[in-house]
């Protein structure tokens, strides 16, 4: 039996969208990437309206390790690539440490 431990670091993309396609497109770039996510739908329910995405969870796995910064970098590339591809206007990465919100939308 092999046992690894590495320091736990969570990273979460949540983005509204169409999650089917959301997973599509995650496979084609764990192919890519080398890559083992958790995928969630959630709902966002905010003033003035109701939308239905999902949440990509990324950890820290003991049999690929990656340090926090390599771990966000990753949930970037994805999320950019479908926030470009799903065709939103943003999304939110959370860790432990901050929360990071990016935005095609001008000031």
């Amino acid at each position: 039996m092999i046992e690894k431990t590495v320091p736990s670091f969570n990273v979460e993309v949540h983005m509204a969208g169409d999650i089917r396609f959301a997973a599509k497109m995650i496979q084609r770039l764990a192919m890519v990437k080398g890559m083992c996510v958790t995928l969630t739908a959630q709902t966002f329910i905010y003033t003035g309206g109701r939308e239905e995405g999902f949440k990509i969870g990324f950890i820290n796995y003991p049999r690929f390790p990656s340090s926090p910064e390599e771990l966000v970098a990753l949930a970037k590339y994805v999320a950019d690539c479908l926030m470009v591809d799903l065709g939103q206007h943003s999304y939110s990465i959370v860790t432990p440490i901050e929360t990071i919100w990016v935005s095609r939308k001008p000031e």
